[in-house]
């Protein structure tokens, strides 16, 4: 009896020793501790900025003045052509930038003494004669006439928008541009028209037309010419 007992105790013990084994493993397991992890956004102690030194924030700031002021010497220099063909190249670069520089300018002088050939239903000393009394009508503006900002050149008489502005009318419509002499500047007359509208007014929907100011006609109108001068006023049933 002796003997077996001690064999069965030898059995339990090595039946047990892998149990035994894994114990201690799991509770190692689920002592150790992961890396808390790091939010988004939290590493700007480590940035650039906070490494440098007062010094050398000094010389950063040393370095970017004299660069502003050689920078501004070279515009002093510039003559009217070259500083007008690098505000061209920020307009297609930044046209924000300069929309918002040019609607912050200072005011003109006050006007002086009224032109007796000066319209009298026009205020902002753009507009032309139109032939009928509905068609006399002013932008309104005094100080930026709305043909003259830059959105017109952009988005009103640029000649890639309107060839897509025609696409995609002729597209909906199941149209064909005519062919004619002079056809294609009266098409894109009529998309930039259509253009002017809806940037202004947005779509108005069949039956509800409105007359464009006389100054913004004739922007339109310089920039694809009738070649007989031949042009077709306010026509209230017309898209």
């Amino acid at each position: 009896m002796t003997h077996r007992w001690a064999v069965s105790r030898q059995l339990r013990r090595l039946l047990l020793l892998p149990a035994a084994r894994r114990g201690p493993r799991r509770r190692r397991h689920r002592e150790l501790k992961r890396p808390k992890k790091t939010k988004r956004g939290k590493s700007t102690e480590f940035s650039i900025l906070a490494d440098l030194l007062p010094e050398d924030m000094a010389r950063v700031k040393l370095l970017h003045a004299e660069r502003m002021k050689s920078e501004k010497k070279r515009i002093q220099k510039m003559g009217l052509e070259e500083c007008q063909q690098l505000l061209h190249q920020c307009l297609q670069r930044e046209p924000g930038l300069i929309f918002d520089i040019l609607s912050h300018t200072p005011d003109p002088p006050p006007p002086g003494p009224p032109n007796p050939e000066q319209l009298r239903w026009c205020v902002c000393r753009n507009c032309k004669p139109m032939p009928t009394l509905l068609e006399q009508k002013c932008c309104g503006e005094t100080v930026n006439c709305i043909s003259m900002l830059p959105h017109m050149d952009l988005y009103i008489v640029q000649v890639g928008v309107l060839r897509l502005a025609r696409r995609v009318w002729n597209d909906l419509r199941a149209e064909m541009d005519a062919q004619e002499l002079g056809e294609s500047h009266r098409q894109f007359r009529y998309a930039a028209y259509r253009q002017f509208v809806v940037w202004r007014y947005g779509v108005l929907g069949p039956g509800n037309r409105i007359v464009i100011p006389s100054c913004c006609v004739w922007k339109i109108r310089r920039k694809f010419p009738d070649p007989h001068e031949n042009y077709v006023g306010f026509i209230p049933s017309r898209v």
